[in-house]
């Protein structure tokens, strides 16, 4: 079975595994995906996911309307590389504050499936410690 739902917020992938960046309007969803891509992740959605739940595995997929476009703030709409899916296998919340200097694995649930969730909001070197966690994971 298969369900589906579009989200707002930007999805960049490294190899097969995608990161899906949530927040307000102008929290810097689209910034950090720039900054994510200039270390080597694929954009595959800015400003709005299609994702699916299908058997327990949650994909992204881009809306064909704005496939290939990220905006950058100040210079306008920009072309990107992309590619057209990948699995949601982790979260990051650009409203929510991190308090703890080394968090707790927290979970945030999509269509049924539960997700890492990274909480990034005014966190110091937040693109270089994501891009080290989507590469190459983290000690649990």
């Amino acid at each position: 079975m298969t369900v589906e739902s579009t989200l707002h917020g930007t999805f960049v992938a490294y190899g097969q595994s995608g990161l899906l960046i949530v927040g307000a309007s102008g929290s810097g969803k689209s910034s950090l995906a720039l900054a994510l891509m200039a270390m080597d992740a694929t954009l595959i959605a800015d400003d709005r996911v299609n994702v699916s739940n299908h058997d327990g595995v949650l994909t992204g997929r881009c809306p064909s309307a704005i496939k290939g476009l990220i905006e950058a703030r100040g210079i306008g709409l920009l072309a990107a590389k992309t590619q057209p899916t990948a699995v949601i296998t982790c979260v990051v919340d650009l409203d929510q504050t991190e308090t703890d200097r080394l968090p707790p694995h927290r979970m945030h649930t999509i269509l049924g499936v539960e997700i890492s969730l990274v909480f990034g909001k005014d966190s110091p070197n937040l693109a270089a410690a994501l891009n080290q966690l989507m590469k190459i994971g983290r000690i649990e």
